[in-house]
């Protein structure tokens, strides 16, 4: 099991922002690919409840179950690869998986027997990166909805926020900072179907 901190800046885009800021960078973009996040809480939503998010992202038929917890600044996440087999069994039939996170929710006195998948949002992303900061411009699909957003990742909130401006401002882009992450709004969504 892998820790990382992540410190990312995103805003939701309209289709027409999105398609501006993707002409103006798509010669600097290294890789465009497509993910499913599995979005993963209790039917009480405990997870929620206790500011945690969870789930299992399949990329190129690898999968990685990642749990995220609030920093100071940031998250924490905690990443376990697992075998296509395992994912299959958390995504299909709530079969949680052993190992460090299911050890981790354990100590919060969390039943991993109570955690289901809720909701699944498909993103086709172009990556890119500019100075410190990792950028991706997402396309995200959940239940009936597209959304567009793009996220700054680097080592301080207000280096991502500042290479956000740098990008949105020069092409007339009026913003604010999403604070709903992906995870709320696909399960939102289902929610409202």
């Amino acid at each position: 099991m892998s820790n990382n901190i992540e410190i990312e800046a995103k805003v939701i885009l309209s289709r027409q922002d999105y398609k501006k800021v993707f002409d103006t960078l798509k010669t600097k973009i290294t890789d465009t690919h497509t993910q499913t996040n599995f979005y993963i809480d209790s039917k009480d939503r405990v997870l929620k409840k206790n500011d945690i998010a969870l789930r299992i992202r399949e990329y190129n038929r690898t999968y990685v179950l990642t749990c995220k917890t609030p920093l100071s600044e940031g998250l924490l996440e905690k990443n376990q690869e697992l075998s296509e087999k395992v994912a299959l069994e958390m995504i299909n039939l709530n079969r949680f998986p052993s190992g460090g996170i299911q050890d981790f929710l354990e100590l919060l006195d969390i039943d991993v027997s109570n955690l289901e998948v809720l909701a699944s949002l498909t993103t086709r992303r172009n990556e890119l990166s500019i100075d410190s900061s990792k950028i991706s411009l997402d396309e995200n699909t959940y239940g009936n909805k597209v959304d567009y957003e793009i996220e700054v990742e680097d080592s301080a909130m207000k280096l991502a926020e500042d290479r956000i401006e740098e990008i949105l401002k020069p092409l007339g882009i009026t913003y604010s900072l999403n604070k709903v992450s992906k995870q709320m709004r696909a399960i939102k969504a289902i929610i409202e179907e």
